[in-house]
């Protein structure tokens, strides 16, 4: 989804990046502001001035995108959900959450708790922009801000995943049926063909209707919005395959460890190379020391493989690259996405019983999948 994102800062211990990807349509607005928006409502200002606002404004959209993503999070993390952060990006901001809400009434409290913030943000600036209203270029930029949020409550809010108002309506559903995978294929389905409805939308204001850029730009949307229904409902029946699976179905029980002693060189030519392995545990003694892998066989200059052991890259055990046997699997995936490793050690009482590959997750995923069905919105 992201291009690449840095970390600006954190709010209440929520990580908030910004993707370079969100760059291209703050400077986008920004343009558009200084060139056409207030040099409309406040003639007669200079350029820097237009840019000065419009540059204020874009900054103010970006404080309000936050403080909705922010309100998802919150009440997410209410409900004991995992929050790996949020990001503003090209199409706006996602509020990153690890896992679905366990329940029908979580799902519908955090997907109204965004727009329920924009509104309180619109109804903020609309007051500031009354008081204010003896300075017109304050009060021109805060009254932006408050049409602009309503704005963005309205389209979030159309029923269709992934969409406010498309978890708001896969709420509802579950709530009536008890199936979360029923409600997320009903609402996944409508926002896949909305999505439809906005690439033809686009199309048609490109090549017939003499709006290029916001042709693109609809394309763009309609694409991303597709997208995203689809690996969502994609995402909700891999929960329900491996929910109550433990580890322990999916492992294999006599792993291939390595010694610490010897050298990197060895590893390479007698482990990686022949058994194809990122990752291996290092055992001495029958006791578990930890893992190494190639990303860190990678930071050692060949020259150096002869000389440097193992030991010298040894990963200790974390729960980075560690789960126990009775551990649900779905959580094992999870924990594999969040710290990129296709391998996990299986410990239990500190002593290695095995090692959980997702390709063998996959391979059990994919069988389900065919066997019980599967088929993706739209």
């Amino acid at each position: 989804m992201f291009v690449k994102r840095f970390q600006i800062f954190r709010a209440f211990g929520i990580p908030i990046y910004v993707d370079l990807s969100w760059f291209v349509v703050a400077l986008l607005i920004s343009w558009s502001l200084a060139d056409n928006v207030f040099p409309n409502s406040l003639p007669g200002r200079s350029v820097s001035s237009y840019w000065t606002l419009g540059i204020s404004a874009t900054l103010g959209l970006f404080v309000s995108i936050i403080l909705h993503e922010l309100a998802h999070a919150l009440v997410a993390r209410r409900f004991s959900v995992p929050i790996r952060g949020i990001t503003l990006f090209i199409f706006g901001g996602v509020a990153e959450m690890a896992e679905e809400p366990p329940s029908a009434r979580a799902e519908f409290l955090v997907a109204v708790a965004g727009p329920i913030a924009s509104i309180g943000v619109a109804a903020s600036c609309f007051g500031l922009a009354a008081f204010l209203a003896g300075t017109p270029p304050a009060s021109t930029v805060l009254g932006f801000l408050a049409g602009l949020n309503l704005i963005l409550v309205a389209f979030n809010m159309i029923p269709a995943f992934p969409l406010d108002g498309g978890r708001v309506l896969r709420s509802l559903l579950w709530h009536l049926r008890k199936d979360l995978r029923w409600a997320t294929r009903i609402t996944s389905w409508i926002g896949s063909a909305f999505g439809m409805v906005l690439i033809a939308l686009g199309l048609y204001r490109a090549l017939f209707g003499g709006d290029l850029i916001g042709g693109l730009w609809s394309f763009m949307i309609g694409v991303f919005l597709r997208n995203a229904a689809q690996m969502s409902y994609r995402h909700v029946v891999i929960r329900k395959a491996l929910e109550g699976e433990p580890v322990s179905r999916f492992m294999i029980t006599h792993p291939i460890t390595v010694p610490r002693a010897i050298p990197i060189s060895d590893l390479v030519q007698n482990y990686v190379y022949k058994h194809h392995f990122k990752m291996f545990p290092v055992v001495e003694g029958g006791n578990l020391l930890g893992c190494v892998t190639t990303r860190a066989i990678k930071q050692i200059p060949q020259a150096e493989w002869e000389r440097q052991s193992v030991g010298a890259i040894l990963e200790t055990c974390s729960p980075n690259n560690t789960i126990t046997p009775g551990a649900d699997a779905m959580h094992a995936l999870a924990r594999m996405s969040q710290s990129n490793v296709s391998r996990l050690m299986v410990v239990e009482s500190g002593q290695l019983v095995g090692i959980l590959a997702l390709k063998d997750l996959l391979k059990f995923l994919s069988l389900k999948v065919e066997l019980e069905g599967g088929n993706g919105a739209g």
